[in-house]
């Protein structure tokens, strides 16, 4: 089409108006600039002295000396750290009838922040090494399960006193987790004998109406060679937030531990595991996922130490640590 004299003020304008819809775009974008996220390093050795600290309290088996001092030991840690320290204490009943003495260690960290992230592990060990062949009716060190979960997140609490995330951080040290019922025991059975003191505190929160946007319950988390596939309640009532850790722990070189189904034989691979995080999903109503090995070469899914005396210091890798806690940290500070 030829250009006339009529149609040059149009087009001239028309300049104008471009040059002015591209300057607003220039200004739109140097005005937001791309939001840089600085994540601490977690440091593994640190995790594993935590780790070694708790084994040489001895097994802490509820109403044990062993129990008390590392309850003792994990207050004064998280008091250095935490904005505040709850201990939460009551009694419940085992399937044995015995009447236990609990604490469920809360540490709070920005607890003006109405955003919350909850992060959780049991404390105490196994009282019996039921899974064993050998000294069945002996306590274990529980090393991995629990002493891992617990020194991954007092590595996590350091770091939260140093750098405040842009949420607030509830870490609850929850327990009588382990005194569930044996496979062989002669007593009646009881329907969620495991977790007790979880279950105590979904029904009573430290804070009344406590609600987080969601949790991550850290158990198993600290065995050579271990590999966390995406549990099954984890995904029925948290999907969106195992998807948020996977991506994490792949984006920063992780994802030989925490594969994603397609990298697995079966989707349901991980399994539907009855933990902590299930009470915190359908008693709390917060969505929780469960971080726990899975061994698809054992009979019961879990690592071979499981519930045994194998579950000592010489099955503890400083490397496992680092990935699990290193991921954990990098989804918490990109909220």
């Amino acid at each position: 089409m030829s250009i006339t004299s009529r149609n040059i003020p149009f087009i001239f304008l028309l300049f104008l108006f471009s040059c002015a819809q591209e300057k607003k775009k220039t200004e739109t974008t140097e005005t937001k600039p791309e939001r840089v996220i600085s994540v601490p390093s977690f440091n593994s050795d640190t995790a594993y002295a935590y780790v070694k600290t708790q084994v040489d309290f001895g097994p802490r088996v509820p109403g044990t000396k062993a129990h008390e001092a590392c309850a003792e030991f994990m207050i004064s840690e998280l008091k250095k750290f935490a904005d505040s320290v709850i201990v939460q204490q009551g009694t419940v009943t085992a399937f044995d009838k015995k009447k236990l003495e609990f604490k469920n260690i809360i540490a709070q960290f920005s607890p003006q922040q109405k955003r919350r992230i909850l992060l959780c592990a049991h404390w105490d060990s196994r009282p019996w090494a039921d899974q064993d062949t050998v000294r069945k009716g002996e306590p274990i060190d529980a090393a991995c399960d629990a002493g891992s979960g617990v020194a991954v997140l007092l590595e996590i609490a350091r770091h939260l006193k140093q750098s405040k995330p842009a949420v607030g951080i509830d870490i609850i040290m929850l327990d009588v987790e382990d005194y569930g019922q044996p496979d062989d025991s002669p007593f009646e059975k009881m329907q969620d004998s495991y977790a007790l003191g979880t279950q105590y505190w979904a029904k009573n929160p430290h804070v009344p109406g406590y609600y987080a946007e969601y949790g991550i319950l850290f158990d198993m988390v600290g065995a050579k060679n271990a590999t966390f596939y995406q549990e099954r309640y984890s995904l029925q009532y948290a999907a969106s937030i195992v998807n948020k850790i996977w991506s994490a722990a792949s984006q920063i070189g992780y994802s030989d531990y925490f594969p994603f189904p397609n990298d697995q034989r079966k989707l349901n691979e991980g399994g539907f595991v009855i933990d902590d995080h299930f009470y915190i999903n359908t008693i709390a109503n917060i969505p929780c996922v469960d971080i726990i090995q899975h061994d698809p070469s054992t009979r019961s899914g879990f690592g071979s130490y499981w519930h045994t005396h194998r579950d000592n210091m010489s099955i503890i890798d400083a490397n496992t640590m680092k990935a699990v806690g290193q991921t954990v940290l990098q989804v918490i500070y990109s909220e």
